[in-house]
């Protein structure tokens, strides 16, 4: 029975300390949440990739130009998805990397994307290492063992906190630009038609959610795929702008609609079928095309912001970028400058159409 009190007073201990620690940022606006858990690709990724062996890193200028510390492993100029989101739900700070993440800053969250990842273990491999969506998750087990460690392995309580918490899932585009749309590389294509493939996909990645429902996740928003066939570097894959090159990046963004339409449908398989569960859907895709209606004729949206590499995509080594960089949808040949990303952040977090987070946004994701 004492060891049982002693145990208790530990738990309520470390959760006063992460209250105490959220109070401390009430100047910048309260935490809705207590934890953000990030898991992704390099939309998402914070310096993960970093330390790794891979084509899929950017910690040297010019990017992170307009970001407070410079470069950090961002595929942006200033701060990626993620991090709007993150300022949105009243976080003082960016959810550090599980790369560096150390101590009790873990109470408040990790990052776990990784740039070039993938639902499929494969996926990417052409970019060398990565951490794939597998990996992440068990990246993620590593945390939750080490919370549940900080209050004395008391289990229960270690579960019970991380069902409060706000996690989001941005992930599936590498299964497509780096591999089925690289048929000399990957034999995917040859497999399966796309409507199959979405379903190989969204059936893996069914999987590996329940997986993250059973560590105690709770809220998790599910990010779409983007019109990837309309980024700069695939456009200029497919030929340029005539007809035929036209055709085909319309033929990949096909083939990511018809993931994110059994994406919809698995948000609501998982609510059905899991206690407690609350998935949400945010339609990415639908969120670029509106806003780039939005604001046709005023961003410069078929062209990246800085001198892409032709092989990678990426931003050749301190080159120097455009000055107007709120006027670029695109800062290097696939990723969004970070104007998009507040504008993409802005609408998942509080939705400007029904059709932008479903069931809810994850300003409401955070108080049910």
């Amino acid at each position: 029975m004492g060891r049982k009190i002693v145990r208790q007073l530990w738990v309520f201990t470390i959760l006063l300390l992460v209250s105490i620690n959220l109070c401390c940022n009430l100047v910048h606006g309260e935490p809705q949440v207590p934890c953000y858990f990030v898991f992704g690709d390099s939309l998402s990724d914070t310096g993960n990739n970093n330390g790794l062996l891979t084509l899929a890193r950017v910690n040297y200028p010019p990017y992170g130009i307009d970001f407070p510390r410079g470069p950090t492993g961002r595929f942006s100029n200033g701060r990626n998805l993620v991090d709007v989101i993150a300022e949105l739900l009243g976080f003082s700070h960016y959810i550090p990397p599980f790369a560096t993440a150390r101590g009790l800053k873990i109470l408040e969250g990790v990052n776990y994307a990784s740039g070039a990842a993938g639902i499929r273990d494969e996926s990417g491999r052409n970019q060398l290492i990565r951490i794939s969506f597998n990996q992440q998750l068990l990246n993620h087990q590593i945390t939750v063992n080490r919370i549940a460690s900080l209050m004395r392995n008391n289990r229960p309580s270690a579960v019970q906190y991380l069902g409060k918490c706000i996690y989001t899932v941005g992930i599936g585009s590498n299964d497509y630009i780096n591999n089925y749309f690289v048929p000399r590389l990957y034999s995917t294509s040859r497999k399966y038609t796309p409507d199959q493939y979405a379903g190989v996909l969204i059936q893996e990645f069914s999987e590996q959610l329940r997986r993250l429902y059973k560590t105690g996740a709770r809220k998790i928003a599910l990010f779409g795929i983007g019109a990837i066939g309309s980024t700069p570097f695939e456009v200029d894959m497919c030929g340029g702008t005539n007809i035929s090159s036209l055709l085909c990046s319309a033929k990949i963004n096909t083939a990511v609609q018809l993931f994110n339409e059994r994406l919809k449908s698995l948000v609501t398989d998982l609510n059905t079928n899991l206690i407690d569960a609350k998935f949400t859907f945010i339609d990415y895709f639908g969120i670029g095309l509106s806003s780039a209606a939005a604001s046709a004729g005023s961003m410069v949206s078929d062209a990246p912001c800085c001198e892409a590499e032709s092989e990678t995509g990426l931003c050749v080594p301190f080159s120097t970028p455009c000055k107007n960089r709120t006027q670029y949808s695109f800062w290097d040949a696939f990723h969004p400058t970070e104007i998009s990303n507040v504008v993409v952040g802005r609408r998942a977090y509080k939705a400007t159409l029904p059709t932008d987070a479903v069931p809810y946004d994850i300003s409401h994701l955070a108080q049910v």
